[in-house]
């Protein structure tokens, strides 16, 4: 609905579609060669979910690491040695499983025809 109680419904038709596609054609071709070819992803939204997702699961693994080289006693390593020896398999797979998610993500959304 909109605000405007004198509008006429094919005008706020009208607004709706141009809200969907928010992006400029140019931005919307580089987003398509950034996506399928190379280049840098600047989509604030991307490099925040794959931020987010690198630094859980980075945490999860130091804890883990730490927990367990604590437990462990035969291993004869301190706790914060095994967070660091588990941390960074969890920089790797949090930087590989967010990259794959955002590249199936991406190419769905241009199989649709979005290209924001």
């Amino acid at each position: 609905m909109s605000e405007n109680p004198f509008a006429s419904p094919e005008h706020t038709d009208a607004a709706k579609v141009n809200q969907k596609q928010a992006v400029s054609e140019a931005q919307a071709a580089y987003n398509v060669v950034t996506d399928t070819v190379t280049g840098v992803n600047i989509r604030w939204s991307d490099n925040k979910f794959q931020a987010i997702c690198v630094l859980v699961s980075t945490l999860l693994a130091a804890i883990t690491g730490a927990i367990l080289a604590a437990v462990n006693t035969s291993w004869r390593m301190p706790w914060y040695a095994g967070a660091l020896v588990g941390a960074f398999p969890g920089l790797v797979l949090g930087i590989l499983g967010s990259g794959i998610f955002l590249m199936v993500y991406r190419v769905a959304r241009h199989l649709k025809g979005k290209h924001d």
